[in-house]
C-alpha cells in the first residue's frame, strides 16, 4: 500500500496538523498521528479551542480549580489554553530534536490585538514565557500593525509564525519584518540558530473571494478561471520567498547562523466541494515549505493524494499571467487582497469571541 503521506514529507513538505485539544494529547491521538501521519506539527486558533473545551469533560476539573480560585474568563482561557499547547509541545518534543524547524506547535496572540502594536508584543513575551517551550511558534498577524510586532519578537530570540497573510505585497512586508528582527537580534548577540519562523499564506479562501466576483461578472472567460487564483497566488509567493533568500541581505544572516522563514501554506481544506479535496496539497508541493491541514483533508491525502514531484518552483511566470487575465475579466486583486485581510481579522477577532463564550458557560456550570 502507498504511504501517500510518507512521499509527500519525502518531496520536503512538511506535515503539520491544523488543530488540538485535550483529547489528541491525553489519550495518545497526537502521538499517533506523529508515528502513523507524519505528523511533525500543530497549529491551533481559538476556534479549535472552543471546539475542545465544548467537547467532553477533560477541561472540567481544571475550570472548577480556576474558577474557585477567582479567576476571569480571560485568565481561564490563558490557563487551558497555555497548557494543551506545552502538553503538545512535549509530545512533538522528539520531532523538534531530531530536526528542530519542526516539531512546533502555535498559539496566537489575543486577536483583539490585530491593529496594536504594543499589545501584540507583551501578549507575544506573554504567551512566550507561559509555554516556556523552544518548540513552541507563537502566531502574530500579518497586518500593518503586526509587522513591527514580529520584528520586536525575533529580535527578542521569539520563534514567531506570521499569520493571515493573503498578498504577494504584505508577504514581502512580512519576510523585510523577520529580515529586520534577525539583524537585530544578531547586533544584540543573540545566537540566531535558535530562532524559528514560518509565514503562513492562506489559500483556500483567495478562491473563494476570487470565485464569487467571477461568477458575478458570469462570462465565460470569468467562469474558466475559477478555482485558479489561490494556487497562483501562493506560487507568486514562493516566487517572492526565492528572490528574498537569493539575496545578499539574506545571505550575510545565512552566514551568521539564521534560519530561512520557511512558507507555511495554510486553509489549504478544500471549501468548493467541486474541488478536489487534496487541490492545495497537491498543487502546493514544494521542498522546505509547510503545509498545515485540518485532519478531513489529511486523511484524504493520505487515502488518495498524489505527489507530482516539484508543483511550485518555475511557474511564477504561468501564475502571473493568471494574474493579468484575471485582472483583465475585471478582478481587482488588490481590492480582493484587502477584503481578505479584513475579514481575516474580523473572522480572528469572532473566533475569539466564541471561545470566551464557551468558556463563559463551562465557568457557569462549574460554579
Amino acid at each position: 500500500m502507498t504511504d501517500r503521506l510518507q512521499a509527500l514529507s519525502d518531496a520536503g513538505v512538511s506535515i503539520w496538523l491544523d488543530d488540538l485539544s485535550r483529547e489528541r494529547i491525553e489519550t495518545g491521538n497526537l502521538a499517533e498521528l506523529i508515528k502513523d501521519k507524519h505528523v511533525v506539527g500543530v497549529t491551533t486558533n481559538p476556534t479549535i479551542f472552543a471546539g475542545a473545551i465544548s467537547n467532553g469533560e477533560r477541561y472540567d476539573e481544571q475550570v472548577r480549580k480556576l474558577v474557585a480560585d477567582g479567576a476571569d474568563v480571560t485568565k481561564v482561557i490563558f490557563e487551558l489554553t497555555t497548557d494543551d499547547v506545552r502538553n503538545g509541545c512535549d509530545v512533538m518534543q522528539p520531532v523538534y530534536e531530531s530536526t528542530k524547524a519542526d516539531g512546533r506547535v502555535s498559539i496566537e496572540v489575543e486577536p483583539s490585538l490585530a491593529n496594536d502594536t504594543e499589545g501584540t508584543i507583551a501578549s507575544a513575551q506573554q504567551l512566550w514565557q507561559a509555554v516556556d517551550r523552544p518548540n513552541v511558534y507563537i502566531k502574530i498577524p500579518a497586518t500593518e500593525e503586526g509587522l513591527p510586532a514580529i520584528t520586536a519578537a525575533i529580535a527578542q530570540g521569539i520563534n514567531v509564525n506570521v499569520t493571515l497573510i493573503f498578498s504577494v505585497e504584505r508577504y514581502r512586508g512580512v519576510m523585510d519584518a523577520y529580515l529586520t528582527g534577525l539583524e537585530q537580534a544578531r547586533d544584540a548577540g543573540l545566537d540566531l540558530g535558535k530562532i524559528f519562523s514560518v509565514a503562513s499564506f492562506f489559500v483556500s479562501r483567495v478562491d473563494t473571494e476570487v470565485d464569487r466576483r467571477l461568477d458575478e461578472i458570469g462570462s465565460d472567460e470569468a467562469k474558466a478561471l475559477r478555482g485558479k487564483a489561490a494556487v497562483a497566488n501562493a506560487v507568486l509567493a514562493y516566487a517572492a520567498y526565492e528572490e528574498v533568500i537569493g539575496g545578499d541581505r539574506w545571505k550575510q544572516l545565512a552566514e551568521a547562523g539564521a534560519n530561512p522563514q520557511r512558507p507555511l501554506w495554510a486553509s489549504t481544506g478544500v471549501k468548493n466541494p467541486d474541488y478536489p479535496d487534496t487541490l492545495y496539497v497537491t498543487d502546493l508541493v514544494v521542498a522546505d515549505t509547510v503545509n498545515t491541514m485540518p485532519e478531513k483533508t489529511l486523511d484524504a491525502f493520505a487515502d488518495h493524494g498524489e505527489v507530482e514531484g516539484d508543483a511550485v518552483t518555475g511557474k511564477g511566470e504561468e501564475a502571473q499571467a493568471l494574474f493579468d487575465r484575471l485582472s483583465a475579466v475585471g478582478i481587482d486583486l488588490d481590492d480582493v487582497f484587502r477584503v481578505l485581510e479584513e475579514e481575516g481579522v474580523d473572522k480572528f477577532k469572532k473566533s475569539w469571541d466564541e471561545l470566551v463564550a464557551t468558556v463563559e458557560k463551562q465557568m457557569e456550570q462549574a460554579e
